[in-house]
């Protein structure tokens, strides 16, 4: 597959896009070196990520104390912090001009349905998406981490033609998913809507040794449901999922009619 942006029409320095990486992963995971590098096949590269695994950290910010960032090689930088703080730092700290895009990822694990809702992945793009700059969450569904690098040239395609359209509609950004399979054997791309998911006994409640009530969060089984457009549905069946996503959750339909609720106030 050739490289589709050679030359995306933005300005920049060297008349390549700015583009931020960063992930919930932390700063050597496999799936950022595999961002960076197709990153780099479409422009001008700085990574800022966590210094360590912050996967579930959703929009957190870091109030409580100071961040330290520390610069790890040419263009990159760890911050002792989370993803969205990752971004909200390299935005207002290491840019003259904002980049034109933001990429988190490559997640290890899918952000599917709810997951966007406790993802740090997706919580990095949505941050960027809130100071204007448009961003893509991007996640591979399977364990295989070695089949990532299978699919560095269908996100460059897929990012390039994002990439090139300029801005992004407003208070959008977009959420990737890839299937569980080598990019050869993918069915192409699909654009999704958010499945729902159950999480069926993912509370444990065990003892430490010193007979300690303790609580662990994760595992179980679940179940998914959702339209035929769904992003787990596309995925199951071997496609990449990129699903847009919206900052404003207001539920619009209803606003007239709780207008009119007696809500003895």
């Amino acid at each position: 597959m050739t490289d589709p942006v050679e030359d995306i029409p933005l300005p920049g320095g060297d008349g390549r896009p700015r583009i931020l990486c960063t992930n919930d992963d932390g700063i050597h995971a496999t799936g950022l070196e595999a961002l960076i590098r197709v990153a780099r096949r479409l422009g001008r590269v700085r990574v800022v990520a966590p210094d360590r695994q912050q996967s579930a950290s959703s929009h957190s910010l870091t109030l409580h104390r100071p961040l330290r960032i520390t610069s790890t090689g040419e263009e990159t930088w760890v911050v002792d912090g989370t993803p969205t703080d990752c971004v909200l730092l390299a935005v207002s700290q290491m840019y003259d001009e904002p980049p034109h895009l933001v990429l988190s990822g490559v997640n290890h694990g899918p952000n599917m349905g709810e997951d966007v809702l406790y993802s740090g992945t997706v919580a990095a793009a949505m941050e960027a998406t809130i100071l204007g700059i448009p961003a893509v969450a991007l996640s591979f569904t399977g364990e295989d981490e070695t089949l990532l690098a299978t699919y560095e040239d269908v996100l460059a395609t897929l990012l390039g033609g994002l990439l090139s359209r300029g801005d992004f509609p407003a208070e959008t950004f977009f959420n990737v998913n890839l299937p569980d399979r080598p990019a050869a054997d993918a069915a192409g791309v699909r654009v999704t809507s958010l499945g729902r998911r159950v999480y069926l006994d993912s509370l444990t409640r065990s003892e430490d040794p010193r007979g300690r009530e303790y609580y662990w969060i994760g595992g179980g089984e679940s179940r998914w449901r959702g339209r035929d457009d769904s992003d787990f549905r596309a995925v199951q069946a071997g496609f990449v999922s990129l699903t847009p996503l919206q900052l404003d959750l207001t539920q619009f339909d209803l606003m007239e009619e709780v207008r009119g609720w007696d809500l003895g106030l």
